[in-house]
C-alpha cells in the first residue's frame, strides 16, 4: 500500500514538471544612471520580476518546457524619482522557433521610453486584471499578453486575439494612471496605439501578415525555400496595404524594427530577380528609413 502511495506521489511530481509555465522571459536591470543607490536593490528587484513573469500562469494553455515562449525584457532605470519610484525604459524582444531550423525569428523588437514604477524590496509583487493599483506590474502584464498575443498570431490567423483583448482590458483600467504609457494623447507610439493598432479591423493586414510571413512562409523555408520565400513576399502586400491606410501606424514602425535586417537576408540569397525587385519597392514605400539597408537586395545579384 505504501508502495502504491509513492507511486502516485512521483507520478504527479512528474505529471507536473512535464508542463511548464507559458514564457521563458529573461529579465535585465541597469541602473547605471542613478547614483548613490543601493545596488542590491536592483538585484533583488530583477529576480522579483522574473519570478512574476516566469512563475505566473498567463493563460489556460499547458506548455511542455520546450514549447514555453522565449522572451527578454531590458529595464533601464535612468532616474530616481523618490525612495522607492522609477523611471526609464523598457525593450522587450520576442523570439520565435522556426520549423525544421536551428533559427529564431524576431517577433518583436520594441522599446517603451515611458517605463515608470515603484518597487519596494522585499514586498510581494501584485498583479489585478480588474484594477490599475501597481503600474510596476500592468506594464509587465501588458507585455506578458502582447508577446503571448504575437506569438500565437504567428501559428494561426489571429490566434491572438485573446491576450491581445487581455492586453487591452489593461489599457482601459490604467486610464486614470498617473504614469505615462496608457493614455491615447500623450504620444502616438505607446501601450495605447500598440493594441489600438492591433485590434484596429482597418489595419488587419498586419495580422495577416504576422501569420502568412511566419507559419506559410519562414516555417517552409528549411524544406521549400522558394515556396517560402515567396509566400513572404507576399505577406508584405499586406503591410503595404496598411501603410496606404495609414502611413504613420505605430505597428509599421514595429514591424520593420523586428524584420529589417531578416527580409535583407531572405531576399539577398537566392531570390528570384523579379522577386527581389517586387520587395525592394514595397521595402522602400513603407520604410524608407532603412532604404540604405535594403539596398543590398538589389545589389545580391548586381541589380
Amino acid at each position: 500500500m505504501k508502495k502504491c502511495g509513492l507511486f502516485f506521489i512521483v507520478f504527479i511530481i512528474g505529471l507536473n514538471s512535464a508542463f511548464a509555465q507559458e514564457l521563458r522571459c529573461n529579465i535585465s536591470i541597469s541602473a547605471q544612471k542613478i547614483q548613490g543607490a543601493n545596488k542590491t536593490v536592483f538585484e533583488t528587484m530583477q529576480s522579483d520580476l522574473y519570478e512574476f513573469m516566469n512563475n505566473r500562469k498567463w493563460t489556460d494553455q499547458k506548455f511542455a518546457m520546450d514549447e514555453r515562449i522565449e522572451c527578454n525584457f531590458f529595464i533601464n532605470l535612468e532616474e530616481q524619482i523618490s525612495s522607492d519610484e522609477f523611471k526609464g525604459t523598457i525593450q522587450i524582444q520576442l523570439r520565435r522557433p522556426v520549423f525544421g531550423a536551428s533559427y529564431e525569428t524576431i517577433l518583436l523588437n520594441l522599446k517603451d521610453n515611458d517605463f515608470q514604477a515603484k518597487y519596494v524590496e522585499y514586498q510581494t509583487l501584485e498583479f489585478n486584471e480588474t484594477s490599475n493599483k501597481d503600474n510596476l506590474t500592468n506594464i509587465l502584464a501588458f507585455y506578458a499578453y502582447v508577446v503571448l498575443g504575437m506569438d500565437y498570431d504567428s501559428y494561426s490567423p489571429e490566434g491572438g486575439t485573446e491576450y491581445f483583448q487581455k492586453a487591452l482590458t489593461i489599457i482601459n483600467n490604467s486610464q486614470n494612471a498617473r504614469e505615462k504609457g496608457w493614455k491615447a494623447y500623450e504620444s502616438e507610439r505607446n501601450r495605447y496605439w500598440l493594441i489600438e493598432n492591433i485590434l484596429n479591423k482597418s489595419y488587419s493586414g498586419f495580422r495577416t501578415c504576422t501569420y502568412q510571413y511566419h507559419r506559410m512562409g519562414l516555417d517552409l523555408m528549411a524544406d521549400k525555400a522558394p515556396e517560402g520565400r515567396g509566400a513572404i513576399a507576399e505577406s508584405l502586400k499586406s503591410i503595404q496595404k496598411v501603410f496606404r491606410a495609414r502611413p504613420s501606424l505605430y505597428i509599421l514602425q514595429v514591424f520593420f524594427d523586428a524584420k529589417s535586417d531578416e527580409l535583407v537576408n531572405v531576399f539577398s540569397g537566392n531570390s528570384f530577380p523579379d522577386e527581389r525587385n517586387r520587395v525592394s519597392v514595397i521595402l522602400n514605400e513603407c520604410d524608407p528609413s532603412n532604404g540604405t539597408k535594403y539596398e543590398k537586395i538589389l545589389k545580391a545579384e548586381g541589380l
